[in-house]
């Protein structure tokens, strides 16, 4: 399984990106996939799953109601919808994937996938 993400950039307080990854390997729509994300001397931080299986996306409190993850199967391609963005968004981030599910509470955790993209910057200026 290889994972490419890419979207990233420069943007200003308050605008929008999205964030793509793309996934190659065997039958993407059975693998849970999640976005997290790591600032500069500070530890990688979960943002977003969605499982293949539950069908429901899972948000860290700091980015719900304004991120937004989801999945094309028929693309192999997994979404991160950015919007009202805040300087504390800044960080590298990376896509991540797993065939295994477990509770919600583990699937926050970066140790419980297995696969993982290179990472895309994101710089949000005031």
């Amino acid at each position: 399984v290889q994972l490419q993400a890419s979207g990233g950039g420069l943007v200003q307080v308050g605008d929008s990106l999205r964030l793509s990854c793309a996934f190659s390997g065997p039958t993407f729509s059975d693998y849970n996939l999640g976005w997290f994300r790591q600032a500069p001397g500070k530890q990688r931080e979960f943002v977003a799953v969605t499982g293949w299986s539950t069908g429901m996306e899972y948000y860290a409190d700091s980015v719900k109601g304004r991120f937004t993850i989801s999945r094309d199967n028929g693309k192999n391609t997994v979404y991160l919808q950015m919007n009202s963005l805040k300087s504390e968004d800044t960080g590298v981030y990376l896509c991540a994937a797993d065939l295994s599910w477990s509770t919600i509470a583990r699937m926050k955790e970066s140790r419980m996938y297995t696969h993982w993209g290179q990472g895309t910057q994101v710089t949000v200026s005031s």
